[in-house]
């Protein structure tokens, strides 16, 4: 069912497809089966949409990065494509060369910036933002007005807690924008961020890892370690799902 009050330029869309009043389609849109785009709701050219997709009232998908009194100057393709048994919530904005895996919940206001790779079965939270060229893996979940910096890695299976922000540029913006010395955060499979943690440039965290709530990480974080505090140090280490203490040093 198309409404009359929708504005839809393509004439790629799948069977049982939803569009409804007020939302605008523009041309070159690929709408797969069952998708339901709510009120309100724009889509811009050259954005794909798989199978079974709902996208809620107020979303713009394919927005173009740019404005003024950016240090860095937006590169993307324009095109979007979002995977099978997506669900976007009202307001969020997906910029153009984004790619959303299936079976992924993007939250209410969310933001994602051109050049981010999100995996399958994954949930970005209530107002999170993922900045431009950042790649989250398969699995992962990152929770409510959480900031992934731009130039992060996450891996598969990775929980990024509410309010998590990251950062990647040591110098604040003083010394203009460089892409040499511009690095987010690494966080390797299976790691946990807890609530309100601070994480600063170029840090990698290791597999299975656990950050504490509140912690602010200066350096990088082993494999299987718990950190606290601030500035974050080791306080145990995961072993066989029980914690051990680290050895004291000599």
């Amino acid at each position: 069912m198309i409404s009359e009050k929708a504005v839809v330029e393509t004439k790629s869309i799948g069977n049982n497809a939803t569009i409804h009043e007020y939302a605008v389609v523009r041309g070159e849109v690929v709408i797969g089966d069952n998708v339901v785009i709510h009120p309100h709701t724009v889509i811009n050219s050259n954005v794909a949409i798989g199978n079974n997709v709902e996208i809620f009232p107020g979303t713009y998908v394919g927005k173009i990065p740019g404005g003024p009194s950016l240090l860095r100057t937006p590169r993307y393709k324009k095109s979007t494509a979002i995977g099978d048994n997506c669900s976007i919530g009202p307001n969020a904005i997906i910029y153009y060369d984004v790619k959303i895996g299936k079976n992924t919940l993007i939250g209410d206001g969310a933001s994602i910036r051109e050049q981010c790779k999100i995996g399958s079965g994954c949930i970005i939270g209530r107002y999170a933002t993922i900045n431009y060229s950042t790649v989250i893996g398969e699995g992962t979940k990152i929770m409510d007005l959480a900031c992934i910096t731009g130039k992060s890695r996450i891996g598969n299976k990775v929980f990024i807690a509410h309010s998590v922000v990251s950062a990647n540029d040591r110098a604040i913006g003083k010394s203009g924008y460089d892409e040499e010395h511009i690095q987010g955060p690494i966080i390797e499979d299976g790691a946990a961020i807890g609530i309100g943690a601070i994480l600063l440039p170029g840090i990698t965290i290791g597999k299975n890892a656990l950050v504490g709530a509140g912690a602010v990480v200066t350096r990088d974080v082993p494999a299987n370690a718990v950190v606290m505090g601030i500035p974050a140090k080791v306080v145990k280490y995961i072993k066989n799902d029980t914690f051990s203490r680290p050895e004291k040093s000599k």
